[in-house]
Parts: C-alpha cells; structure tokens; sequence
C-alpha cells in the first residue's frame, strides 16, 4: 500500500476511533457521575444555565473522555502510520485540541478545568500514545 494513502489513512483513522471513544465516555459520564439536580445537558444553553452547579467531580468525566479519546486515536494513528508515526499522533493531539479549544468558546468551564485540559489531555497524550506505539 501507498505509504501516503497509509498515513492518510492513519490520521482518519485515529480521529474516527477516538472520537467514538470520546463520545462513548461522554455519553456514559452522567451514569457515572450524576449532572446536579435541575441542570439540562441536552442542550448547550441547559448546560451554560446550569454550569455554576457544577462541582470538581463533575469535570473528571469531561476530562478523561478528552484524554483517552486523544490517546485512543493517537495510538491507532501511530500503529497504523507508515512513517513518522509520532508527529501523526501529535497531529491527532492537535485536532483534538483545536476541538478542545472550541470548546471552550461555546461552553464556557472553570479557568481550572480549561487550564488542565487545554494543557494535559491533547497535547501530551498525543506525544505519549505515540512514544508508546512506538515501542
């Protein structure tokens, strides 16, 4: 195979995966750790009404839907990359942290939240799912 189309392939690839699993994390966190009483999280506006009810436990979900999600999809477009397999999964790292700081803009979080997972959950579990597919 092409090992162009391969790494296109592998970028695909690892932003579709960790998406899901990003999503999946999202989608299970309210089971896990139940949104205050009286908080809408169907919508953006529910959640930007009901943000200031929400304590440091509710952030850990979030958090790690970020971080797994970005190291999932990090790690696949490292396996599955031709060449240069730790800069693809630090270009994962990027797309998701382009998405992260998008985030932040249209759903405002506490300046402690923003700062751990702008700075925490992309960048470096981009670098570290790429040094560890690479071993």
């Amino acid at each position: 195979m092409n090992s162009i189309f391969k790494n296109i392939l592998a970028i695909v690839a690892g932003i579709i995966i960790g998406s899901i699993v990003n999503m999946a994390l999202i989608m299970i966190s309210g089971y896990i750790i139940p949104i205050p009483d009286g908080v809408d999280n169907t919508t953006t506006e529910g959640l930007i009404a009901g943000m200031h009810l929400f304590e440091p436990k509710h952030f850990i979900m979030p958090f790690l839907a970020h971080a797994l999600g970005t190291f999932v999809g990090a790690f696949v477009a490292a396996k599955l990359a031709a060449s240069y397999k730790i800069k693809f999964a630090i270009g994962v790292g990027v797309f998701f942290l382009l998405g992260g700081i998008a985030s932040v803009f249209m759903l405002p979080s506490p300046t402690w939240f923003t700062v751990l997972d702008l700075g925490l959950a992309y960048i470096p579990m981009g670098l570290f799912a790429g040094k560890l597919a690479t071993k």
